[in-house]
């Protein structure tokens, strides 16, 4: 089978010497000792240490509305851009973390209606990914679905979980400044926005 569709080696090709809690908080990290196969051979690489970060899968959607030729963003403040030379206030899609054993399709519908008001029906799964495999197990579920959107955003999210989010209505016109502008900083929103821009040119093409 080609390389493309089936991976060189398994979970079967690692060998974990040791893993232990290093902290426990709003993420969780692990000291993990390990070796794992080198390609194009039988050998093992020395036993290497490694920090894992646990989080929790996460999902998000981008919503849009073709009749109104509209879709919705977010903006809020993130931790991991504190650093950020242009904002902390990152541009984002609706997005989550599972709670339990809550599916992706329950946590964006919930998502949605607490971050920008709208009610989701059909959603459409893209992918399902790795954000940070580097140091991170994160999984993200990325959708996309078609709702009836506010004629303008507002300010939503939970108080009590510390969010406060804007909401923004963009006009499908305003794409490509989007992507010339220096705001798309994370790999859901840059992910969605060229499914949406393939998804716009289609349309233009019937």
């Amino acid at each position: 089978m080609n390389i493309i569709q089936q991976a060189t080696y398994s979970d079967k090709d690692v060998e974990i010497q040791s893993r232990e809690s290093a902290y426990q908080g709003f993420v969780q990290i692990e000291k993990i000792s390990l070796r794992h196969r080198l390609f194009n051979q039988s050998k093992y690489t020395t036993v290497i240490q490694r920090e894992l970060i646990r989080r929790k899968e996460a999902a998000g959607v981008l919503i849009y509305n073709d009749k109104q030729r509209k879709f919705a963003l977010i903006e809020q403040f993130r931790v991991g851009a504190i650093d950020d030379q242009v904002s902390p206030w990152q541009l984002e899609i609706i997005a989550g973390v599972l709670d339990g054993n809550e599916s992706p399709e329950s946590c964006i519908r919930r998502e949605s209606i607490e971050e920008s008001g709208c009610e989701l029906t059909q959603l459409e799964l893209l992918f399902s990914f790795y954000p940070s495999a580097g140091a991170c197990d994160e999984i993200f579920h990325l959708y996309v679905a078609q709702a009836e959107l506010p004629s303008e955003g507002g300010v939503f999210g939970m108080p009590d979980e510390g969010e406060n989010i804007k909401l923004h209505i963009i006009q499908y016109a305003d794409l490509n400044l989007l992507f010339q502008s220096n705001r798309l900083c994370n790999a859901p929103i840059i992910m969605a926005l060229q499914w949406l821009q393939q998804h716009v040119n289609q349309l233009e093409n019937v």
